[in-house]
């Protein structure tokens, strides 16, 4: 079952400490602009005098999502605790994972008062769900990572191929690297990555210089590596850049591809996905010397450590999300102001401080997030360029 653009599989503090959360908060309140429109397409206004009603619209009776809902809501029910006197009254809802049971009860949320939406977790059902909402002017802070759904007044928390591509593509160029290959399958989410890749290039001195699609399928893979190493040797890339998850195709590509004579240690290899989850990849020697993107390691293992603490079990790799919704619509409510779930107000450029470091909700409905730059060396992670703590300002 395929949930989103990303496989769920690839989808990938406490207080953070409560010190963090607490200066994330007071951060908000010197920040947020309070300027820009305040009519029902920007956003409902709140009365700050009162608790503001967030209605959390997740799968909890669709048995394929059902542990990921409980774990969704459990990150939600930690991020109010970590709000202490900041008021939220958070209403949940069942979404069963279909399109049409989420746009009812994404109706009946605001008619019982809901100011502001977080979820649901499916990329159709967040769809349907700013569709069903869009006259109230309500915005949908959705657990989605599809772009494609992002703009009006639906926004996307999950981490997206742009993002990654971006900060992947300059740190490459910033290490003088200069021709790159892109490898993708022939898949809807493949294409999106090439894309992004692509995109993230045009602004910086690093050439993609070919492209090679592969049929998804292990015999797709093993006939495109002879191609793939043709085009590195003909266009003498430096770069090679893998679409590809640790579930799908990229166990394969990492074999087969040094074995046939382009060497990680002569030719960079670069993951558009986690390349640490699950643990067993850190033991391939195609991924040794590999880059990819990270979240702030320390920051997530505060809140992996707490989570587990707290419910007996860790949180689903998806859990933050619900936290970062929560503790970014806590920050504006904190800052005691009527437009404070407004899109003006989530657009505001300093961000917030989530659970895997700081992220800001942009215009078009996509986000972004401070990503570290990490390395594969000796089957261990190694964290070569870190994660920025602030979006070009001081935070603490």
């Amino acid at each position: 079952m395929r949930f989103d653009v990303f496989s769920l599989i690839q989808s990938c503090c406490g207080r953070v400490t409560a010190v963090a959360a607490g200066s994330a908060l007071a951060l908000m309140a010197g920040c947020t602009s309070t300027s820009g429109p305040t009519g029902v397409s920007d956003g409902p206004m709140i009365d700050p005098t009162k608790p503001v009603q967030v209605a959390l619209l997740i799968p909890k009776s669709y048995e394929e999502t059902a542990s990921i809902a409980t774990s969704l809501e459990q990150a939600a029910q930690m991020a109010i605790a970590d709000l202490g006197g900041i008021r939220i009254d958070l209403r949940v809802f069942d979404t069963a994972g279909n399109p049409e049971q989420a746009a009812l009860v994404a109706r009946q949320a605001v008619q019982e008062g809901a100011k502001i939406i977080l979820g649901p977790l499916l990329a159709e059902n967040a769809k349907a769900v700013g569709a069903a909402v869009a006259d109230s002017g309500v915005n949908v802070l959705s657990f989605s990572n599809n772009a494609s759904i992002a703009g009006n007044n639906v926004f996307v928390l999950g981490p997206t191929f742009n993002n990654t591509a971006n900060r992947l593509v300059s740190y490459a160029a910033s290490q003088g690297r200069t021709k790159a290959v892109i490898v993708h399958p022939r898949t809807l989410e493949g294409e999106l990555g090439k894309a992004a890749l692509e995109n993230a290039a045009q602004s910086t001195p690093l050439e993609i210089v070919a492209i090679e699609a592969f049929e998804f399928s292990q015999k797709g893979v093993i006939d495109s590596v002879a191609r793939i190493k043709d085009s590195v040797l003909e266009t003498q890339a430096d770069t090679l850049f893998l679409t590809s998850n640790t579930a799908r195709a990229l166990p394969l590509l990492v074999q087969l591809l040094p074995e046939a004579g382009i060497n990680p240690q002569d030719v960079q290899y670069i993951g558009l996905s986690r390349w640490d989850i699950p643990r067993q990849i850190l033991e391939l020697p195609g991924v040794q010397n590999g880059w990819f993107t990270s979240p702030s390691r320390q920051v997530s293992a505060s809140f992996k450590t707490r989570f587990t603490k707290g419910y007996g079990s860790p949180p689903h790799q998806l859990a933050g999300l619900a936290y970062d919704g929560l503790a970014a619509i806590g920050a504006l409510v904190s800052t005691g102001q009527k437009n404070a779930v407004t899109k003006t107000a989530l657009t505001q450029a300093s961000g917030f401080q989530g659970v895997s470091g700081v992220f800001r909700f942009l215009a078009d409905g996509t986000n972004e997030r401070a990503l570290a730059i990490a390395k594969i060396e000796r089957k261990k992670v190694v964290l070569i360029d870190a994660a920025p703590v602030s979006f070009g300002r001081v935070w603490f």
